[in-house]
């Protein structure tokens, strides 16, 4: 049986959407008319998916929010003895949006069809990716699957609650930097020039910030829209260059250089690779083929090149804290870490304590900038309206002695 997404009538008129599961889109209207619908759009799940060319389709999957939803609740229901088809139905009702649950339903629709649900969650790459889909493959193999989903399910929560705190955090200085711009804007716009045109007809030598001010002033009036042209340009530049190969590698390679940027960077990226390599190796993968996965999850395309080359060190027999050591750029603690774990044989273990130490660390870290940047950003508001305040007030001051 498949997924199929309908638009019915019901029998006061009103609009119904939802998600059904049929043999054929003329069994779904007859399942539609049997509740005393009249359907007026019935369309496959799958093909309503890949309806649009590639170049076209602007959706994005699951949210970050609906995919921990997703995991956690497929993992109890799993861990409970439940049949994947039917955990995956119970899931789907559970949703109240319908965009989840008619991937959800399109993913049991193809393991009704005898595809594994490794198989099926990889015909949605948009919202579930290689680590994902790999790690459900391994519990399948190994017999350990709710297990494997319960781990994961604890690994996407972790990364959701720490981008989560971070967002939340920037929010509040994003937001004061945005009504400040706005706030000067307006001020340099409308209230500057007329109290600069009663300074100026009074005859008065004006002091060089007043002139600066004026300047600028008269700059962001006539030419706003091109500082606002040139801000967009160089975006849509930067974006497009970061998503070509080689600036993306270079740029990726220069982080690790930056005071601040490296070391967010280097505890981030190896708090994702032990992580995902800890989830994989428990899972039964074997660590070549889970170095090779935990490789593409990371986010830094430079690591990523190192990693390849590491995997290749360990697979011709290297020890993984030898091979990860020629790359220089993961911290010491972990490379120590690792190397205790393979002595005593407690190596997937040893790569879950590394994950946890250095996401505490990248968080410490984080926490102790954005602690700093709302003071700082108050000084800098502050230096700049009391710039404007001396521009305009001195010179008045000054005209009224002249009185």
């Amino acid at each position: 049986m498949a997924a199929f997404e309908y638009t019915a009538l019901n029998p006061k008129g009103r609009q119904e959407r939802g998600v059904l599961e049929a043999d054929s889109a003329r069994h779904a209207r007859q399942l539609l008319r049997d509740k005393d619908l009249i359907p007026t759009q019935v369309e496959s799940s799958t093909s309503s998916q890949s309806a649009a060319p590639a170049a076209f389709d602007f959706s994005t999957g699951l949210s970050s929010f609906d995919r921990v939803l997703f995991i956690r609740q497929l993992a109890t229901l799993v861990g409970s003895s439940m049949p994947i088809e039917e955990a995956l139905k119970a899931v789907a009702e559970q949703t109240e949006k319908q965009r989840v649950a008619t991937l959800i339903m399109a993913v049991r629709s193809k393991v009704l069809e005898g595809y594994t649900l490794a198989a099926s969650l990889r015909e949605h790459p948009r919202s579930f990716n290689t680590l994902f889909c790999s790690t459900v493959a391994a519990g399948e193999q190994s017999g350990y699957l709710s297990k494997v989903l319960e781990n994961l399910a604890d690994y996407i929560e972790r990364q959701y609650e720490a981008t989560s705190s971070v967002k939340g955090a920037l929010f509040y200085p994003i937001a004061v930097l945005i009504l400040a711009f706005f706030i000067v804007g307006a001020l340099m716009v409308y209230v500057v020039p007329d109290m600069v045109n009663v300074i100026i007809d009074s005859g008065q030598q004006l002091p060089w910030f007043t002139l600066l001010l004026i300047d600028f002033s008269d700059f962001l009036a006539k030419f706003w829209w091109l500082l606002l042209g040139l801000f967009a340009a160089v975006v849509v530049l930067i974006r497009w260059l970061l998503s070509r190969p080689q600036p993306k590698l270079q740029w990726d390679k220069f982080k690790f250089r930056l005071p601040l940027i490296a070391r967010v960077t280097r505890n981030s990226n190896a708090a994702s690779f032990t992580n995902t390599l800890s989830i994989l190796t428990r899972s039964g993968v074997p660590l070549v083929d889970a170095m090779a996965i935990a490789g593409d999850v990371v986010s830094n395309t430079w690591l990523q090149k190192g990693l390849v080359k590491a995997t290749q060190t360990v697979s011709e027999g290297v020890a993984l804290k030898t091979s990860l050591e020629e790359i220089g750029q993961f911290p010491p603690m972990m490379l120590h870490m690792i190397a205790a774990g393979e002595q005593s044989g407690e190596l997937d273990e040893m790569l879950s304590r590394v994950a946890v130490f250095q996401q505490k660390e990248v968080e410490r870290i984080l926490g102790a900038v954005l602690k700093l940047i709302e003071p700082a950003m108050l000084l800098i508001m502050g230096g700049i309206v009391l710039f404007i305040v001396m521009a305009v007030m001195l010179p008045m001051l000054s005209m009224n002695q002249m009185v």
